[in-house]
């Protein structure tokens, strides 16, 4: 897959992420349903840290291929059209496989009651393991 369209995007924070990545807003978190949607679109080898949501998250993927892995079970590897449901609390990572360009869409609910948890970074040793 060629470098994605990135217009409207914004680089990803850079403390939360390994390597280039970028956040288009299609739900910011001031709106009715109280869910914010990301499109998120990461380039080959980039990933996020651990991390968890308090209330959970949706990862609809749209492109590429990449990894979403909960801590201490293995990577899952995903490709279009995917779907991970992820439990309130549960500390996880997701990002491009070394050679693909990944995105999804992040849906995170009840955005209000509570921000992502980031911890510590994905180890290259530990990002390596799931190739």
């Amino acid at each position: 897959m060629n470098s994605p369209d990135q217009q409207a995007a914004q680089p990803a924070p850079a403390q939360y992420f390994t390597g280039p990545a970028w956040v288009k807003m299609l739900a910011a978190a001031a709106n009715p349903t109280d869910c914010t949607v990301g499109d998120v679109l990461f380039e080959p080898g980039s990933r996020n840290n651990w991390h968890a949501h308090p209330h959970g998250q949706l990862l609809v993927i749209t492109a590429g291929t990449g990894y979403y892995q909960e801590k201490g079970q293995p990577a899952r590897r995903l490709t279009a059209g995917d779907t991970v449901v992820i439990a309130p609390n549960v500390v996880h990572w997701h990002g491009a496989a070394a050679t693909d360009w990944f995105a999804h869409l992040a849906i995170n609910p009840a955005a209000s009651q509570g921000e992502t948890n980031w911890l510590d970074p994905v180890s290259d040793a530990d990002y390596r393991a799931v190739q």
